[in-house]
């Protein structure tokens, strides 16, 4: 017996509300699915990313002066020299940007004065001439600052030309897509000029702050803005819970003018971003399972509810010949049709709401790949939630059709 679409399409008609709303149902699911899934993705992807800096011998200590009679510059230069000469320290810096703990300052530069020409967002790093040592990020191209490039601290330093800088090779490529980038001279917000004098690997600055992760310059400055800085330090392998205490108790003994807030090593930040993608990617996956659920069950409920109102009508069919594959394929088809309505304003809403997502949180487009994905998963799942109540009625024996007269 060949499959008649009219009495099907007569039939969803007639019974349209729960058509409409399981078609909603596919809608949403498939909109929240392949977004969830696509955010998932990139924050696995997030997790899985180097820091490009020796994290993992790293730790920070963040300062703060308190009232007019305290001496940063004398501050800065006791705690550097009492570090530095730390056995078991390779390196120290002192710096207003901490990388990865989402402390620090984001700025802009452009390859022409005025705010013109080609331009890149990234994250700042002030430090001095152990600053790459610090971090263990190696250079590319060019050199180290020199001692006499050290801008030194000033009120205003806001206001300080800083005539060289060091870029991470992600923002030498945003801002030199097509050449290299060292010695080219890029220009900040003021229009004051910077040459590039070195390109370094790529490595994570102070992130959270809306700039892409790897974009990052190194500033020859003395911190101390707002009268608080960060200390980083780097030891040799095994020693840095024994130097971090014994730094952070030295310091706080050593000038009552301020006050330490923390003292953390560096991996107490990386484990706490990964977390923190973890945390989101449980979340979203938990909510898109939910929503799944929900889905799978309103296409059963539909299914189950058709097959119970239409008994006799499947009586019918089966005492004038219709095979039982004949109902099953029915059922299917009909489930098809609702699937089909549902995945393809599911699609268009996927799109928008990827669209919406990339222009708000600055995320990558939704790749097409995922939209596909989803609407082959999808319509998998609904045609087997429907796979059951669709056998259910094709179980339903002739003989009903002359019992429910």
């Amino acid at each position: 017996m060949t499959l008649n679409l009219r009495p099907l399409l007569s039939s969803l008609l007639r019974s349209r509300t729960g058509a409409i709303l399981v078609a909603l149902q596919i809608t949403i699911a498939l909109a929240v699915m392949v977004n969830a899934v696509w955010i998932v993705s990139q924050r696995i992807a997030d997790i899985e990313q180097p820091t490009g800096i020796d994290d993992d011998h790293m730790f920070v200590v963040a300062i703060a002066g308190l009232g007019s009679g305290f001496d940063l510059s004398s501050a800065l230069a006791q705690d550097l020299a009492y570090l530095r000469g730390l056995p078991g320290v390779v390196a120290a810096t002192a710096t207003e940007s901490a990388p990865l703990t989402g402390d620090g300052q984001g700025t802009q530069l452009f390859l022409q004065p005025g705010q013109r020409g080609r331009s890149a967002a990234l994250g700042v790093i002030q430090t001095d001439t152990q600053g790459l040592r610090t971090l263990g990020v190696s250079l590319i191209a060019g050199r180290n600052f020199r001692p006499n490039e050290i801008q030194p601290f000033s009120k205003h330093s806001l206001e300080q030309s800083v005539p060289e800088i060091i870029v991470s090779r992600a923002l030498a490529q945003a801002l030199f897509p097509e050449s290299d980038a060292l010695g080219k001279v890029v220009y900040d917000g003021a229009g004051r000029p910077m040459t590039i004098i070195g390109v370094t690997h790529d490595f994570m600055g102070p992130v959270g702050l809306g700039n892409p992760k790897y974009q990052t310059a190194l500033y020859p400055k003395t911190p101390g803005e707002y009268g608080a800085y960060f200390l980083l330090v780097r030891t040799v392998p095994g020693r840095l819970d024994v130097l971090m205490q014994t730094a952070e108790r030295h310091i706080g003994a050593s000038n009552l003018d301020r006050v330490i807030f923390f003292a953390h090593p560096l991996q107490f930040y990386h484990q706490r971003m990964i977390a923190e993608n973890r945390n989101m990617a449980i979340f979203l996956s938990a909510i898109t399972a939910m929503i799944l659920a929900v889905t799978c069950l309103g296409i059963f409920g539909l299914a189950t509810y058709n097959v119970s109102a239409r008994t006799r009508q499947i009586g019918t069919r089966r005492a004038v010949g219709a095979r039982r594959r004949d109902i099953i394929a029915y059922f299917m088809v009909e489930n098809a049709f609702i699937l089909c309505a549902g995945v393809l304003a599911g699609c268009a809403l996927a799109l928008a709401t990827g669209y919406w997502l990339s222009v708000r949180y600055d995320l990558p487009r939704l790749d097409l790949y995922y939209l596909v994905g989803g609407v082959l998963f999808l319509w998998i799942v609904g045609e087997l939630a429907a796979w059951q109540p669709a056998r259910r009625a094709a179980s339903v024996a002739p003989s009903v059709a002359t019992r429910t007269v």
